[in-house]
């Protein structure tokens, strides 16, 4: 996911485009090399003309760059002749970072996530890190990725275009005062689509008697994977697995779930999502007690147990009509396909998608791991440190698609984002504002797949 979504605070420093950067870096390293000739010095270091230098671009939130730092000191160290500066994402992410790809700018090696990775990759900007892969990493490490995950980053050609970063999950996030008070049982694994529908009912109200809902069941986004899911559930998708050419939006499956959702926003009005909470993001609608459950990410955790003043609880994506399903976020590491330096690249990717990166994310901000073999470190770690706050919550239902094996990730088209364009405006016009049947997806299927063949 966006970096944006996993914490408040934004930071905004001036953005610098890669070469101005690298200049910059260049006269530093050149510093560093003079430095190193003083009798003062006490290692030898690579000069200007060894040092390979890289800008690694990733999320902008506040708890990030410190933690980037301190890995970045634990990578120079093993790689003398490599030089890793850390620039954050721009704040208009996608657009910018399309530029630079387009302009042959781009950082060496980049985050990217859901649905613009792939398209980023379709478009030519990523490597393909199969020979890599190949060459380096034993199967004992990509059997411990999810490997809906891992697969995830393959185009259709076979182009490999990113490994995991961390593996988000979704899980429902219940107010526990909130179901007592209403006399309404926890939610838990066993649940099915039947039982959330009566638990938001029973637990959407008027507080203040003015006429109009102020607590609502539960709350989900309105977003491509969000929704997907439901679809999923329903027995349905988003594109055919066997041709991702062909849209399958408009099929009884899909849209069957689409209205099931549609219903519970404007029919019921127990379902809240995203634009009539005033633009108010999914956790803070649960934080400040405005919805009872929520549909959220483990990316989410820190935010949610460090502000709620409730008891929280957490348990699986009640199961779908068909299946049962919660979403792998497709969350990777990438490499420029311009980078004038893919080795060094890859020796720094590498690093980064280790056990260490990996626990080192886990501890600043509880990012749930990619590495099946780390998900007791990350739930003891944050036992440790909301020990009241984490007492008798099922921290372990994130992992449980994970573990058992019913994850999903995004489905992608080969013309992906006007298949988004396509999408988001009936969306809108169905969930969002309520002014079109779930029906309207039978037209925006045609035109999606249509856009797959003209090129449009």
């Amino acid at each position: 996911m966006d970096g944006s979504a996993h914490s408040g605070r934004i930071l905004r420093p001036r953005r610098l485009t890669r070469r101005e950067f690298l200049r910059l870096t260049g006269a530093a390293a050149g510093g560093a090399a003079l430095a190193a000739c003083s009798p003062s010095s006490s290692a030898p270091t690579p000069s200007a003309q060894e040092l390979v230098q890289l800008v690694y671009q990733d999320w902008r939130t506040e708890w990030f760059p410190p933690m980037v730092q301190e890995m970045l000191e634990v990578f120079h160290a093993e790689h003398p002749t490599i030089r890793v500066f850390y620039i954050p994402d721009p704040e208009d992410f996608e657009q910018r970072m399309t530029a630079d790809f387009q302009a042959g700018t781009a950082p060496d090696v980049f985050q990217a996530c859901c649905t613009y990775g792939p398209t980023w990759a379709q478009m030519g900007f990523a490597l393909d890190l199969r020979p890599y892969v190949a060459a380096d990493l034993d199967a004992e490490t990509i059997a411990d990725w999810d490997p809906v995950q891992y697969q995830s980053f393959f185009l259709p050609n076979g182009h490999q275009f990113s490994l995991p970063k961390y593996h988000g999950a979704l899980a429902l996030y219940f107010n526990k005062d909130l179901f007592d008070e209403f006399e309404v049982d926890y939610p838990d694994a066993s649940w099915d689509h039947d039982d959330y529908l009566e638990a938001m009912r029973r637990l959407t109200h008027d507080r203040n008697g003015d006429g109009q809902i102020d607590q609502w069941g539960s709350i989900t986004d309105v977003s491509w994977d969000r929704l997907q899911i439901h679809v999923n559930g329903w027995g349905g998708h988003f594109a055919d697995p066997a041709d991702p050419r062909r849209c399958l939006m408009g099929e009884p499956e899909a849209l069957a779930a689409i209205e099931w959702l549609r219903a519970r926003i404007w029919d019921d009005q127990v379902l809240a999502v995203t634009p009539p909470e005033q633009g108010m993001a999914t956790r803070q609608a649960f934080i400040d007690g405005r919805v009872a459950m929520a549909e959220d990410g483990s990316w989410a955790l820190k935010d949610i147990i460090s502000a709620a003043t409730f008891r929280i609880g957490l348990a699986p994506m009640p199961s779908g009509p068909v299946r049962k399903v919660t979403l792998a976020t497709t969350d990777g590491f990438g490499i420029f396909a311009g980078t004038a330096h893919p080795d060094e690249a890859w020796e720094f990717l590498k690093f980064l998608i280790s056990p260490t990166y990996g626990r080192a994310m886990a501890e600043a901000n509880f990012l749930q791991p990619a590495r099946a073999s780390l998900v007791e470190d990350w739930i003891r770690a944050i036992r440790e440190e909301y020990p009241r706050q984490t007492n008798a919550v099922d921290l372990a239902a994130f992992a449980d698609g994970h573990l058992q094996g019913y994850s999903v990730v995004a489905e992608v088209f080969p013309n992906l984002s006007e298949a988004r364009r396509i999408a988001y405006d009936a969306w809108d016009q169905i969930l969002t504002v309520g002014q079109a049947p779930a029906d309207l997806m039978i037209e925006a299927a045609a035109q999606i797949e249509a856009a797959q063949t003209s090129g449009i």
